[in-house]
């Protein structure tokens, strides 16, 4: 841990064109969470300034849930780099150790790197660049090193062929002392092709002022920028081969990992054995012991412990399937609880109901929870039986113990132990079963 004052600029004021989306290009969403907001979760524990552009109001909401205490700052012109983090000038004027500035299209950026960065700061640099290696360096910054120091970043287009040899460039995270941080900072002018004010001018501007200018190196997935819809989705894909690993270090079963759909937020504890082909959405608790079976979706659902979902499950927000209790497949559940070792096993709908211990629901039984204005509750207690082909028609409840026969339509309520029917009484006519097939057989010959 540094024992220095620090804060992040976390610049979120790009166009992004090149998305070709109405959104502005960080709140595009990697595991379910805008891509500013992974970048605010990596620095958190700094005090943290955010520099918009267009569409700054949601951005601000975005970041809000994340960092509560973040103040924005409104970048007018798009005049460059250095110029966005001068937009925090009243920040930076408060008085920091350290000065991090950072992009918010960079969501895989994770908080060792950042304090890689300050660990130099701490060492004496007044300038600290993050830099990756590549063997594929073209269109990227060169790191010009000398003596350990790095005295330049040299853009490609202007790099000589010996310093387009170098492979370790620059991926635009950078570190400065606060005690230099404004000096520098106005030190930099817009004098080059596009007019725009760089913050890799700081490099040179640090060097040529005798201040100590170093790189650190970071892997390319700490500062992937996203400017496509391709980029987002390699940032996803490293995104969740980290969170998937990181789960079965700590004692997750992923019997086809590579198959796991996981959001930013999934709490799976040890113990628990996902099978192939699942998706968590926002909001999902898995306990220790619970299994998730083949082609689950679950979303906004907690599983306690010993339970088993699936295969071919859905569970919607508000879901929790109690400890040992079984939701399989085909069923979908919303907004329902199931206690301890109810089982809901085949083709049914569960809404807006509780289910009591050890109840069974059976097959293509649905909750009728909706009249097309409001939504009703269904109460199921414990040890009842709900026979195949049941609707429950709610508000009703059915007691502890209670049974509903098969095909029922049950508009009432049952008490407890109470057997319910409620099916039109059955009527068996001999021989009509063939003299209806034989008067719709002369009916297609016609």
């Amino acid at each position: 841990m540094i024992s220095r004052t620090c804060l992040s600029i976390i610049l979120a004021a790009g166009e992004g064109t090149r998305m070709k989306s109405a959104l502005p290009k960080v709140l595009h969403r990697v595991a379910d969470l805008p891509m500013v907001a992974h970048v605010v979760n990596a620095a958190r524990g700094a005090d943290i300034a955010v520099v918009v552009g267009r569409e700054a109001d949601k951005v601000r909401d975005a970041v809000r849930p994340f960092a509560p205490d973040a103040d924005v700052f409104l970048q007018q012109e798009r005049l460059g780099t250095a110029h966005a983090v001068l937009a925090a000038r009243e920040k930076i004027e408060r008085g920091y150790d350290d000065i991090l500035v950072l992009f918010g299209d960079t969501p895989l950026v994770e908080v060792d790197a950042l304090t890689s960065l300050r660990s130099e700061l701490a060492k004496g640099a007044s300038v600290v660049v993050m830099g990756f290696r590549t063997e594929k360096p073209d269109g990227y910054g060169r790191l010009i090193e000398k003596d350990g120091s790095l005295i330049a970043i040299r853009e490609h287009r202007d790099a000589s062929d010996e310093e387009r040899q170098i492979t370790f460039c620059n991926g635009g995270l950078m570190a400065i002392a606060g005690e230099h941080a404004l000096a520098l900072l106005d030190a930099v002018t817009n004098e080059n092709a596009k007019g725009e004010f760089y913050l890799t001018d700081v490099v040179e501007i640090g060097t040529a002022r005798g201040l100590k200018v170093v790189a650190t190196e970071a892997s390319y997935e700490n500062v992937l920028g996203i400017n496509t819809r391709a980029e987002l989705a390699e940032a996803e894909t490293v995104w969740q081969q980290r969170r998937r690993r990181e789960l079965m270090l700590d004692g997750v079963t992923m019997l086809a990992p590579e198959t796991v759909r996981l959001s930013h937020d999934t709490v799976i504890e040890a113990d628990a054995t996902l099978e192939p082909n699942i998706y968590f959405g926002p909001g999902v608790k898995v306990a220790s012991g619970a299994r998730i079976r083949a082609f689950s979706h679950l979303e906004g659902a907690v599983v306690d412990a010993g339970a088993e979902v699936g295969p071919f499950a859905r569970l919607r927000p508000g879901t929790r399937v109690g400890d040992g209790a079984k939701v399989g497949n085909f069923c979908e559940v919303k907004n329902a609880v199931l206690d301890q070792g109810a089982k809901v096993n085949h083709l049914t709908y569960i809404g807006d109901a509780h289910i009591g211990a050890k109840a069974n629901i059976g097959a293509g039984t649905i909750t009728c929870n909706y009249d097309g204005f409001a939504k009703h509750h269904t109460e199921i207690g414990a040890g009842a039986f709900i026979g195949s082909n049941s609707s429950l028609v709610a508000p009703v409840s059915i007691g502890e113990g209670g049974y509903v026969a098969s095909g029922s339509v049950v508009t009432q309520d049952v008490p407890a132990d109470a057997l319910a029917f409620g099916r039109a009484r059955q009527e068996t006519k001999l021989g009509l079963g063939r003299k209806l097939r034989d008067r719709l057989k002369a009916k297609s010959e016609k």
